[in-house]
């Protein structure tokens, strides 16, 4: 049976508009659902929705399970009494006008948020009930400690640094009021998730998450498990995470990554990983698997390497990570972009998870390109570009003269395969719609737009750099997605039926 072919838009939460420095779960996020609703998307791709550590990136975070809390609504918290009127005036003027800057929410939302703290119930039943059932009580130690002893977690005390349960158990006596802190804020921003998520569930909106692979080395997740990761007899990491030279970097890439003992984990029957894939199963509709390539094969570098030219391919432990899920298997997709070989093909075709398929790698003029509209098939996920690309516009706007002629004559003859109608301008008017035209026009079951491709936006709109350090993940709409463009993206899913 042909299954039913969607249309999805990727904006992470972060982007959202609103009046207080960054995108939160609040009237912006329904907003926003209700126009999709409208344009006749149903689905909404997010990057993961942990508290960013190392950089503000989503893929580094103090817990892989974790919200982040400058995603909490504030305006929520105004109605249930733990901030006035007077103390949001004040934030709003502050950050009227401001682009999104990380420093400054530092600096300002955790003292926001311990005000409001210091106002709520802990007695509440709820709030009660939410704590002892243990979701967050690694990240809410871990928080604890870094507060109170700063610096990583090797830099703690020995009993401490090593997750001994007297020490464990110390720390959350002594400091209880900070540790309530943590879970109060993970609390009040999985309540505000779980009601945005049925809010989209009853507009028949699915929401695919995002799991990345890795976790972060100074992370609750390695503090609780170091057993699970290749650390030396000093919790250090021995070997780090990575992936060789490629087309987005001639060095390739260093994440810094601790890798997993994948011999540890099987040894448990991968009980720690699918905790986690069910957790996220049951935060999402759908869940993307970023570098899923890595389960097959991974690429570990030595913690000292300079680049990660000197690492070395290692087998990941393959379809065996899934074989303690059931049908819920089928609302995984494998981001399988990078460097790919037939063992992450072979995994693919065992598992049965759909694929990505990204336009922006299609037109280097070779016929077989994978990536290529009419090459595209069935069980795929196709995108303009993902949150790691140029927009197209500004992939566009970079091309010598001579790239754009060929670019332009090879997308008009994938428009010519499709049978899709655009005017192409001689200047590239029409080329960024034309790609979007392309994504949704393609036998793939999914099509993910990014919100600054269906606005036609900019390289200055970018959401990330690889292999940049600093100015990545800031791109915020200044202003709700206007009726015109909505209107315009309603059309197009309807003339390609998704």
């Amino acid at each position: 049976m042909e299954k039913k072919r969607s249309a999805g838009v990727l904006c992470h939460i972060s982007s959202l508009p609103g009046k207080y420095g960054i995108g939160a779960l609040g009237k912006e996020a329904y907003k926003f659902a209700s126009r999709l609703k409208k344009s006749g998307v149903s689905v909404w791709q997010i990057l993961p929705l942990v508290q960013t550590g190392y950089g503000d990136s989503p893929y580094q975070s103090v817990a892989c399970d974790s919200g982040n809390p400058y995603f909490i609504d504030l305006e929520r918290l105004k109605k249930q009494k733990l901030l006035t009127g007077k103390e949001l005036k004040a934030l709003r003027k502050k950050y009227r006008g401001m682009p999104l800057d990380y420093g400054a929410l530092y600096e300002e939302r955790y003292a926001t948020l311990r005000r409001a703290f210091s106002r709520f119930n802990f007695d509440d039943e709820k709030f009660r009930s939410f704590v002892k059932a243990g979701r967050f009580e690694d990240y809410a130690l871990f928080m604890t400690a870094k507060t109170v002893y700063g610096g990583g977690f090797c830099d703690w005390e020995e009993d401490l640094k090593r997750h001994e349960p007297e020490a464990v158990a110390r720390l959350c006596t002594e400091y209880h009021e900070e540790y309530q802190f943590w879970q109060f804020v993970q609390y009040e921003l999985w309540m505000q998730w779980e009601e945005l998520h049925a809010y989209c569930k009853k507009l028949g909106i699915r929401i695919l998450g995002d799991l990345p692979l890795y976790v972060a080395y100074d992370s609750a997740d390695v503090w609780a498990h170091p057993e699970l990761f290749k650390l030396t007899e000093d919790l250090k990491p021995e070997k780090v995470a990575g992936v060789p030279p490629d087309y987005f970097a001639e060095d390739g890439q260093l994440w810094g990554n601790p890798v997993y003992d994948w011999a540890a984990h099987e040894k448990e029957n991968f009980a720690w990983w699918t905790a986690r894939l069910k957790t996220a199963l049951s935060t999402y509709d759908l869940v993307r698997i970023d570098h899923f390539r890595g389960i097959d094969r991974y690429f570990e570098i030595p913690a000292s390497a300079a680049t990660a030219r000197e690492g070395t391919w290692c087998d990941g432990p393959k379809e065996r990570l899934f074989f303690r899920l059931g049908e819920e298997k089928r609302r995984i997709i494998a981001e399988d972009l990078g460097s790919i070989d037939e063992g992450v093909r072979a995994l693919l075709k065992k598992t049965g998870f759909p694929g990505m398929k990204v336009l922006l790698f299609a037109f280097n003029g070779d016929e077989e390109n994978e990536y290529l509209p009419k090459n595209i098939g069935e069980n795929s996920v196709v995108y303009t570009g993902t949150h790691d690309n140029n927009t197209v516009q500004g992939y566009i706007d970079g091309l010598s003269t001579e790239e754009f002629i060929l670019f332009r004559s090879r997308v008009a003859a994938a428009l010519e395969e499709a049978g899709v109608a655009i005017k192409l301008g001689a200047h590239g008017e029409g080329l960024s719609e034309a790609i979007v035209r392309l994504a949704l026009a393609s036998k793939a079951q999914y099509a993910i737009v990014p919100i600054q491709d269906i606005l036609g936006l900019g390289e200055e709109t970018r959401m990330n750099l690889p292999g940049r350090d600093s100015g990545n993940w800031q791109f915020r709409l200044a202003v709700p997605c206007s009726g015109y463009d909505m209107a315009k993206l309603k059309k197009m899913i309807k003339i390609y039926r998704r």
